[in-house]
């Protein structure tokens, strides 16, 4: 994997000081494959033609918004993402939580705090498995690579993003087990996970799609209400 230090970061924000403060710092840290965008169109352009792997979002863009940006992206790359915005209201911040985004901090924020969180996103998504920690499961035809993060189904490779990968990483590590939302929130998220649970869920629908048959009746990874999520899992090898 290499360092993360030796991550693509994208910074997207209209405003010329906040780009070169953010830059400066992150360099400072030691980053160097770093990519700047004014706009929603030449962010969308860098991301397909640079792939970054992780993006610093501004909500408020002169030809669009931070989460129409990252609608657009979703639909070809998983990379996290990390928000910032002027507006601190708890809509905007499950909305974009909401489509996939990784953390969203309210400008004005402290530049040390802004390196420490994507720090903790980079360590958490690219950090290297441990292969004897994860296992192949197999849940009735669908078999799941954790240590892939693929999903083997009806002859198709469904793969897992970062935060569905942690998802079900976390619920097999206690597996036949209850794994409360909060305990789930905290595996994915980090110390800042107050406040997910609603993301949690659309995550969790997700990752049903991918690994039951009826998604909608599900058999294996099943909602205990009011506590959280168990994952049943009967062989594994």
């Amino acid at each position: 994997m290499g360092s993360v230090k030796e991550k693509k970061i994208l910074i997207v924000d209209d405003e010329p000081e906040i780009r070169i403060m953010i830059e400066r710092f992150l360099r400072k840290e030691g980053f160097f494959r770093i990519y700047t965008a004014a706009d929603c169109a030449s962010a969308l352009s860098i991301c397909r033609t640079n792939k970054p792997d992780i993006a610093i979002l501004d909500v408020m863009l002169p030809d669009g918004d931070g989460f129409s940006l990252l609608s657009s992206v979703r639909q070809f790359s998983d990379m996290p993402v990390l928000f910032l915005s002027a507006r601190g209201e708890d809509e905007d911040r499950l909305l974009g939580l909401g489509l996939g985004a990784d953390d969203y901090i309210v400008k004005p924020f402290l530049p040390r705090e802004l390196v420490l969180r994507l720090m903790a996103i980079l360590k958490r998504v690219y950090s290297p498995l441990t292969a004897e920690r994860f296992s192949v499961l197999r849940l009735g035809e669908q078999t799941i690579d954790l240590n892939s993060a693929v999903v083997h189904r009806n002859q198709e490779e469904l793969p897992l993003t970062a935060k569905e990968h942690a998802i079900l990483a976390k619920l097999y590590e206690n597996r036949n087990r209850i794994v409360t939302s909060d305990a789930l929130c905290q595996a994915v998220w980090g110390d800042d996970s107050y406040g997910y649970e609603n993301t949690l869920m659309v995550h969790i629908r997700r990752i049903r799609e991918k690994i039951e048959s009826d998604p909608s009746n599900p058999v294996y990874l099943l909602t205990v209400r009011g506590l959280g999520y168990k994952l049943l899992v009967g062989e594994t090898s």
